[in-house]
C-alpha cells in the first residue's frame, strides 16, 4: 500500500509518465512472452502434436488457426490483419483517454495491445496465429489472447469499481429536502 500513497501524491505529469511507462513495458513483456512461447511450439512439436500424450483435461497442443476467435473468417488473412491495424489504434486510442485515471488501467491496456501485437506478428510472419493451450471442449488459445481476456475483464471490474465508487458519493451539487 505504500507504493500507492507514494504514487497518488506524485505530481500529475509524473503520475501519467509512470501509467505511460507501464503501459509500454506491459505491452512488451506480453508480446515477448506470446512470442516466446509460440516459438517453443513451434520448433519443439508438430501440427496436431500434443503433451502430454494421456488424455487430461488440459494438455499443450500446437494448432494453427487462419482465422479468428472460435475459428471463424478462416482464411481470412488480409481482412483479419486490416481489422487488427485498427484495432491495434482503437487500444492506442483508449490509453491515451482511459475509462478511469489509474496506473492499473493502463497495466490492462498494455496487456491489450500486447496480445494483440503478438496475434498481430503471427498473421504477417506466418499467415496464422500458433494456438497452443488446449482444454476440453473449448477452443485452443494463446499467450496474447489470455492476455487480451485478462485485460478487457481488468478494465471492465475497474469500470464498475469505479462507478461504484461514485455513485456511492453523495451528489455535490444536490440540494437539500428541506
Amino acid at each position: 500500500m505504500q507504493a500507492m500513497e507514494i504514487s497518488e501524491a506524485a505530481p500529475p505529469a509524473q503520475r501519467r509518465a509512470m501509467r505511460g511507462i507501464a503501459f509500454w513495458i506491459t505491452a512488451a513483456i506480453v508480446v515477448a512472452l506470446d512470442q516466446g512461447t509460440k516459438s517453443i511450439v513451434r520448433t519443439t512439436m508438430d501440427r496436431g502434436e500434443s503433451w502430454p500424450d494421456w488424455d487430461l483435461p488440459f494438455r499443450f497442443r500446437h494448432i494453427t488457426n487462419s482465422g479468428a476467435s472460435f475459428g471463424i473468417l478462416q482464411g481470412e488473412t488480409t481482412f483479419l490483419v486490416v481489422m487488427t491495424i485498427i484495432g491495434l489504434g482503437a487500444i492506442y486510442l483508449y490509453y491515451r483517454n482511459p475509462p478511469f485515471e489509474h496506473w492499473i488501467a493502463s497495466i490492462a491496456i498494455g496487456m491489450m495491445l500486447g496480445g494483440a501485437l503478438g496475434n498481430f506478428i503471427d498473421r504477417v510472419r506466418v499467415g496464422r496465429v500458433t494456438d497452443f493451450i488446449d482444454f476440453d471442449r473449448y477452443p485452443s488459445f494463446n499467450l496474447a489472447d489470455s492476455f487480451i481476456f485478462v485485460g478487457v475483464s481488468v478494465l471492465i471490474l475497474g469500470y464498475l469499481w469505479t462507478e461504484k465508487r461514485r455513485s456511492a458519493t453523495p451528489d455535490e451539487d444536490a440540494q437539500p429536502n428541506g
